[in-house]
């Protein structure tokens, strides 16, 4: 395609034209070259495809742009709760949610205090039984490791 006037250019005819930006340009003929050099606009010489299209003497095709899809929210399931149960904290009211909230931290912390006080209840009645054995074991064994390093 002449880069002027927009005409077939049949391979071995034609003038190839390099501009300083690395462009290519081809053109058809001497007077298309010229023309280009004279800055010319093709669109206002009456034999040019610009001008036709300009002056709607030959039919456009026009590109119709493709519609997107507008993306559509899906919620999902998350692991380890299900869809009903994510819908049901959503709906929860700020104070419902703060009350759940402290009551699981209460929980929480009993649990720990349970666990402390067993831990404790341990120590005390194995401490004198015989864990002093167990103790010095493994006394031995971290100060072995620290002397391999």
């Amino acid at each position: 395609m002449c880069s002027f006037s927009e005409y077939r250019v049949y391979p071995g005819h034609g003038i190839r034209f390099v501009r300083r930006d690395s462009a290519t340009l081809v053109f058809s003929t001497a007077k298309t070259k010229g023309l280009y050099n004279q800055r010319k606009k093709a669109a206002r010489l009456v034999w040019t495809q610009g001008w036709r299209r300009l002056h709607k003497k030959i039919k456009v095709e026009e590109v119709q742009k493709r519609r997107s899809r507008r993306t559509t929210k899906f919620q999902r399931a998350i692991v380890g709760a299900s869809l009903d149960e994510i819908k049901k904290k959503r709906a929860q009211k700020p104070a419902e949610r703060s009350a759940q909230r402290e009551a699981a931290l209460k929980e929480v912390k009993e649990r720990a205090k349970a666990l402390k006080a067993k831990q404790a209840k341990n120590k005390s009645a194995g401490g004198a039984a015989g864990g002093s054995k167990q103790a010095s074991k493994t006394k031995t064994a971290v100060k072995a490791r620290g002397t391999q390093r």
